[in-house]
Order: structure tokens, then sequence, then C-alpha cells
């Protein structure tokens, strides 16, 4: 019997989605002209030797054409009380950078966001085209960590971890 392949239907396959938990991320690049900056619960490790991360976005994001561009990439660990801070960066049309978000330019010009549980300092390796996305897989090259716990995301909420 021959298999049939159907596309699932985009409600659906966002409401599935929807059940799993995810850590927080806002990714960061200092973009051509202004710094740029997404959030996203795409991340994740690749690879170990070498060290490789993950993330995606959506090619239509207004983040995108700096990302497509930039060679370096600043991803930060949330911690449970940064909520705000996930919001700011999931919002269209502000200016994310702007007071009273303090942050500062770290190696490459990457911006640093304060009060991350981790940051990593990443070279974009590679950006490979998938639907309506790009996943940017990319090299830490430096870190930073502190104690706390981090911003979960599951079923269109923020949480705190337990």
């Amino acid at each position: 019997m021959a298999a049939t392949t159907t596309t699932m239907d985009a409600d659906l396959f966002r409401s599935l989605l929807r059940r799993h938990a995810a850590g927080v991320v806002v990714i960061t690049t200092g973009g051509q002209t202004r710094p740029a900056g997404f959030t996203a619960t795409s991340f994740t490790s690749v690879s170990l030797d070498p060290p490789l991360v993950s993330f995606c976005l959506d090619r239509r994001s207004s983040s995108w054409p700096a990302l497509e561009q930039a060679s370096h990439v600043g991803v930060h660990v949330l911690t449970e009380s940064q909520e705000e801070l996930a919001r700011r960066f999931a919002t269209s049309g502000i200016d994310r950078f702007a007071a009273p978000l303090r942050w500062r330019s770290g190696p490459h010009d990457v911006p640093v966001l304060e009060g991350a549980l981790a940051v990593l300092v990443c070279r974009v390796a590679e950006r490979v085209h998938a639907g309506d996305h790009a996943i940017v897989l990319a090299e830490p090259i430096q870190g930073e960590h502190s104690d706390g716990a981090p911003l979960l995301y599951h079923n269109g909420r923020y949480l705190k971890a337990a």
C-alpha cells in the first residue's frame, strides 16, 4: 500500500507544538545601521565537537535582514524574571534597544543584554532556508553565565520554572 502525503493544517500544527515547553532566549546582532534582536524559543544545542547551536527565525521578520547579513550574534538565555524583556523583543514596530533597556556592545559589536542567565557570543556558521524560516547554525566563541532559574514558554504563555 502506497503512503499518501498530506500537509497538516497550520492551526493544528501550531496547536500541537504549543504543547512543547521551551526555554526563552533573545538573539541580538549589531546590524548594519542599528542593533537588531528578537525573542526565540527554537534555540538548541547541535554539536559538542565542534560546539554548535541553532535557532530559527521567520524570514518575513523585521529582524531577518540584519540576521541575514550578520557575522556574529548574541544568544541570551532569559531568567524567570525577564518576561517583560521577552515580550519587548517579541514586539514588532518598536525600538527594542531603547531605554530603559540596559545593554553594552560586546565582542564583534554584538549587543549584550544585562541580567541574562547565560550569554553566548557566536559566529554565524550557516543559514539554511527551511520553509518560511531560516535555521541559523552558530559557533559559540565566548560565554558567561550566572545562577538562577530560566524563563519558559508553554501553550502560548511565559512560565517560571517550578
